[in-house]
């Protein structure tokens, strides 16, 4: 019977060590980023096509996806609260868009990834909570430099917490109903005056 205990406390306590850092932003000495690499594992927000914040460029033939993956415990405190928590970590995954291969006759579908950004909530680690990291082809990625475009872009137009929620149709409703909406944002939204 002690046995019995001591492999269930065992167990529970290895449990509880593992599953936490699986979700928790993981850092070389140098600072980089691990790579989160079981990603594919955790909550899909939502795919988009072709999108891009700046004017159109012209890339004919070069189509792509991108998909939005989030930790689950992050995930789970925001349907509580309409807010993401410390160790939010929300991977966007960029897919060339194929159009010809087996039977497809039309449309798109999504080939090989090209690229791999990072959106993280660290409070005690970034002077703006927020931080971004590019991955290249290795296993950790690369800090965006404060100045970087995307600080400021998610600043000014992010629905809730510098993270574009307008953007995953699932959460959109529950930042709405639990009123986490940026000011921000809802000045971007909010319909002009009739004259």
């Amino acid at each position: 019977m002690l046995t019995l205990v001591k492999t269930t406390l065992l167990l529970a306590a290895f449990l509880f060590w593992v599953v936490p850092d699986a979700e928790v932003p993981q850092y070389t000495s140098a600072g980089e980023l691990q790579r989160p690499e079981h990603y594919r594992e955790w909550v899909y927000l939502t795919s988009g096509f072709d999108m891009s914040y700046n004017p159109p460029m012209q890339m004919e033939g070069h189509h792509m996806f991108d998909n939005v993956f989030v930790n689950p415990a992050a995930y789970q405190a925001f349907l509580k609260t309409g807010t993401w928590p410390d160790h939010t970590i929300l991977v966007l995954e960029e897919r060339g868009a194929r159009g010809k291969g087996s039977i497809n006759q039309s449309g798109n579908y999504q080939g090989a990834l090209g690229g791999l950004e990072v959106h993280v909530k660290d409070e005690a680690r970034f002077p703006g909570k927020w931080a971004f990291f590019g991955f290249g082809d290795g296993k950790a990625g690369k800090l965006f430099p404060q100045s970087a475009d995307c600080y400021s872009c998610h600043a000014a137009h992010a629905a809730v917490d510098t993270t574009f929620v307008q953007f995953y149709p699932t959460l959109m409703p529950i930042a709405n109903g639990k009123g986490t909406l940026s000011s921000a944002f809802e000045k971007d939204t909010a319909i002009p005056a009739q004259k």
